[in-house]
């Protein structure tokens, strides 16, 4: 009981995480599951299996709120699919001793990624046209695969692309994600099926981070109002990194000061990824704050200069501000 009560609150972290940022419940619930002595195979599958039911809930939610770009989705969800399938059948055939520190690096890798990504402000370019299948389709292949080798990937590789590529707003990139997941962690279900059994599932584990996650849903669309995604984002990034690094240490056979010298450089490049971060955020606020005064200068009363009584929305009224102000304006909005 106490172990099932320990995965819940896995569950309902990991859920909190991926509702703050729109990526990393399977992270960091497979980072957590293998740290717990799980192995990579059974952790991948049971955090897949859990996922069908926090992806769909997820996935409902967003719809509801018009955070869902249908065409998106279905032109990611589908080659993500296939790449998840295939993930969890490589994933299934190769022993618990080869699958660990493959999967250790992979996490690794991602939880770096987290760092970088979240270690600077994301720019973005709205007049770059429409996505196209020919970005979607590898984009959604390449990420399915990774989520279902590394037991999570989906929300890191394909969230930050999307974002990257400014031609959608960020609230329905994260909605479109995580809608699309329902489908790719159905696929590497039925491919940990296929390659492990039934018992490759751990059922009470998968029960528990459903409960979980469940339970934590609501409760990160309050958070996400509180916790500055920037700052959420580099903190678990290095919490990845650093649980992962003893896999690889172990794996690579590697003792005597190599270890200590191994966590002293990645704590100190978390500590600065992190101070990134703050300044990082402290520049978006202050760009923020400055485009909504520019906003409001702009539509103040000439005669009484007080802001006018019918306020449009805030992309709309920063059609007319500088770049700069009206980039993070737009991001306000979305």
């Amino acid at each position: 009981m106490r172990k099932l009560l320990v995965l819940a609150l896995v569950g309902l972290a990991a859920q909190l995480v991926d509702g703050a940022l729109g990526m990393a419940y399977g992270l960091t619930s497979s980072t957590l599951l293998l740290f717990a002595g799980v192995a990579p195979a059974a952790a991948s599958a049971s955090v897949h299996l859990a996922e069908i039911g926090t992806t769909l809930a997820a996935g409902v939610s967003h719809w509801r709120f018009g955070n869902v770009d249908w065409r998106v989705v279905g032109r990611i969800a589908l080659p993500g699919a296939v790449g998840a399938f295939a993930g969890a059948t490589f994933l299934s055939s190769i022993s618990t001793e080869s699958a660990a520190p493959w999967m250790a690096a992979i996490l690794f890798s991602l939880g770096a990624y987290l760092l970088v990504r979240f270690s600077r402000p994301l720019r973005a370019n709205r007049a770059a046209g429409r996505l196209r299948s020919r970005f979607l389709a590898p984009l959604g292949l390449v990420a399915g695969f990774v989520d279902a080798t590394g037991g999570g990937g989906w929300g890191p590789v394909a969230t930050p692309a999307l974002l990257v590529s400014g031609r959608m707003e960020p609230r329905k990139v994260i909605g479109s994600v995580d809608t699309s997941e329902f489908l790719v962690a159905g696929a590497a279900s039925v491919g940990f099926l296929i390659g492990l059994g039934s018992e490759g599932f751990l059922l009470p584990t998968v029960a528990a981070l459903l409960i979980g996650g469940l339970i934590a849903a609501p409760i990160a669309a309050w958070l996400v109002r509180i916790v500055p995604a920037q700052l959420l984002g580099a903190v678990i990034g290095g919490v990845i990194v650093l649980t992962n690094t003893r896999t690889l240490l172990r794996a690579g056979e590697l003792g005597g000061p190599v270890p200590a010298l191994a966590y002293t450089v990645l704590g100190a490049g978390w500590l600065v990824a992190l101070v990134l971060a703050t300044r990082a955020l402290r520049r978006t606020r202050r760009a923020r704050a400055t485009a909504e005064a520019a906003l409001a200068a702009q539509t103040a009363d000439p005669v009484t200069d007080r802001p006018a009584p019918a306020v449009t929305p805030v992309a709309e009224a920063a059609a007319g501000a500088p770049e700069e102000p009206r980039r993070f304006a737009a991001a306000v909005e979305g």
